[in-house]
């Protein structure tokens, strides 16, 4: 059985992924209109990607015997600049992101719940993969240039 603070803490994780999905559906609209199809389609990847992981989170939830719950999720920001700067944002919210998961492996060892960090332990590895790839995406956009934006683009819409 999971804690009810741990619970209400991963449904509190489950808001924060769907807002992250729904950033990066928001993201890949704007690139669309900005005439990056690649982009776009990279970043509609990362939506699904982020409901998946408010899928499991939940589901996780329901397993351990609570109740999973999906609350308001706030608006997100719809316009960006460049490329270089939708990406440096995704990067910075990453980091974000890891800082949450992180403290809720922080508050599954203060429960001493093992299962639960188990769990955890998933996403924080994801977490790095995640960051990773998006710092390499700004580091690719900064070299490329105006000149090879539209060759990354167009790499990353093979996604």
């Amino acid at each position: 059985m999971i804690s009810e603070k741990l619970q209400n803490a991963i449904n509190e994780q489950v808001i924060a992924e769907m807002w992250s999905a729904n950033l990066y559906l928001a993201m890949s609209f704007y690139l669309e209109k900005e005439g990056f199809s690649g982009f776009a389609h990279w970043m509609k990847k990362q939506y699904f990607e982020e409901i998946e992981h408010a899928c499991a989170m939940a589901n996780y939830i329901v397993k351990r015997g609570g109740t999973a719950k999906v609350d308001k999720i706030d608006v997100v920001p719809n316009g960006w600049g460049t490329p270089l700067e939708v990406f440096e944002h995704v990067y910075k919210h990453e980091r974000h992101v890891s800082e949450l998961v992180d403290k809720l492996v922080d508050l599954a060892a203060a429960e001493k719940d093992k299962a639960t960090q188990d769990f955890l332990w998933g996403f924080v590895r994801e977490q790095v993969e995640e960051e990773a790839t998006a710092l390499n995406i700004v580091d690719k956009i900064k070299k490329a240039g105006d000149a090879g934006i539209f060759f990354i683009d167009s790499q990353l819409g093979q996604r």
